[in-house]
């Protein structure tokens, strides 16, 4: 009897582990056998691949728009998710406290995180154009007469994408945060209280202490999900000016896309998955840990 039950269990998980093996399994093998192989257009048409072993990712490391794609990455990653935590936090602060409207402003601010990509890119894109968009319209009638060339300086366009992506995230940072807040003990905050602690106090004392493996989840998840950015960066910018905003999955595509070097976008997509998934680790690592204390 046991052994039919166990039976039927395999049956319903067998369509997940089918999903997963078919699309996702045979295209990460295909990816990483791809990348030993010398593959273009003219090959892949012809079928004679060759095996040239690390040549790609040799190749991959000696270009210099991988290095400059590499540290945009990294700068991206590492600029969206501190502000997108630190404004995220705060935000959930202001609505744990008692007020009518906080549900219904809460609501709100989850809409910029259920619009598509894609479509905030593009609203980004032209609030930060240099002629009509709407945030140096706003400038001018400050005062400030010569516009900022928002995507076409390469010192400005990798912020201004990291300040497209902030205001993405904000929302689904400050959800996890909040929900994390509402799990706090009150007793601890009571007794806070009579002892005449002080609000920055309860926030460094108990606040902080007590939602630290919340924050530390969000920050890795956040990590994650900055990282791999693809839509946002190459609607808004499409990698330029000069190379300022590439990242590593938009190497990878314009290798494998643009210029039809499929082994070479393949062994840029998987650095970006090896990276990723070594973050996934130490995140899994975290959780189970977490279980276990």
């Amino acid at each position: 009897m046991m052994k039919s039950k166990r039976g039927g269990g395999y049956l319903f998980v067998l369509p997940a582990v089918l999903f997963m093996v078919i699309f996702i399994g045979y295209p990460l093998i295909y990816n990483i056998i791809l990348s030993f192989q010398n593959v273009d257009l003219a090959i892949l048409s012809s079928g004679n691949k060759s095996f040239v072993g690390f040549d790609n990712y040799k190749q991959l490391f000696s270009m210099e728009v991988f290095g400059i794609s590499v540290k945009n990455t990294i700068v991206y990653t590492l600029g969206s998710v501190i502000f997108q935590v630190a404004i995220g936090f705060f935000l959930a602060l202001f609505f744990s406290m008692k007020f009518r409207l906080a549900p219904f402003l809460r609501g709100v601010m989850m809409v910029a995180w259920l619009i598509p990509l894609t479509i905030t890119a593009l609203l980004f894109k032209f609030m930060m154009g240099e002629s009509g968009g709407i945030i140096n319209e706003l400038l001018i009638t400050w005062g400030i007469d010569n516009p900022v060339q928002w995507l076409s300086d390469p010192k400005i366009a990798l912020w201004s994408v990291i300040i497209a992506n902030i205001w993405v995230g904000i929302p689904f940072n400050m959800l996890l945060l909040s929900t994390g807040l509402s799990s706090l003990p009150d007793d601890v905050y009571e007794a806070a209280s009579i002892d005449g602690a002080s609000w920055l106090q309860k926030l460094t004392h108990i606040t902080l202490p007590l939602l630290k493996p919340v924050i530390l989840v969000v920050l890795m998840l956040g990590f994650i999900y900055t990282f791999k950015v693809f839509d946002l960066v190459y609607v808004m910018t499409g990698g330029g000016p000069i190379n300022s905003t590439e990242v590593l999955s938009t190497v990878a595509y314009r290798f494998s896309f643009d210029e039809f070097k499929f082994s070479l976008g393949a062994a840029a997509a998987n650095i970006l998955f090896l990276i990723l998934f070594v973050i996934s680790l130490i995140y899994l690592k975290f959780i189970k840990d977490d279980e276990v204390s």
